[in-house]
């Protein structure tokens, strides 16, 4: 941790974080952020997002396949939450067996394309995330 004393020229960064960042979503009931981030940073939903924006679609047994780790009933919640926040589309087509097909929608890929700079600032700092917790935990 870096402790500074007195102060340093804002920089343009810091001005752009306080502008954005206001205040002013304290004062209504759901800050869009919070409420977006809670939704899709749960275990399965970029899972879901990301191998429905590399398919186009997908039917629930493949999403299963694909998902290594995720139960049926948790993939269920998780496409229903999706589909309630307008991000992906559930087709059902009237064959016997019937067939369910599941897409992004197109504010879903928008939110994927927000996703690829988080996947790349991932990628470029992991290595130095993962040290960083390694010399945490030894000095214990």
């Amino acid at each position: 941790m870096e402790v500074t004393i007195g102060s340093k020229p804002q920089s343009e960064g810091s001005r752009k974080i306080k502008e954005h960042f206001s205040d002013k979503h304290a004062t209504i009931k759901h800050c869009p952020v919070t409420d977006i981030i809670a939704r899709i940073s749960d275990k399965w939903s970029m899972h879901v997002i990301i191998f429905l924006g590399k398919a186009g679609k997908m039917r629930f047994s493949e999403m299963k396949k694909e998902i290594e780790g995720i139960s049926q009933r948790m993939l269920t919640v998780t496409l229903r939450n999706l589909e309630e926040d307008g991000l992906i589309t559930r087709t059902v087509y009237a064959e016997v067996p019937p067939r369910v097909e599941y897409q992004l929608t197109s504010m879903g890929e928008s939110l994927l394309l927000q996703l690829i700079p988080l996947s790349e600032w991932a990628n470029r700092n992991m290595e130095q995330i993962l040290r960083s917790r390694e010399e945490h935990i030894l000095k214990g």
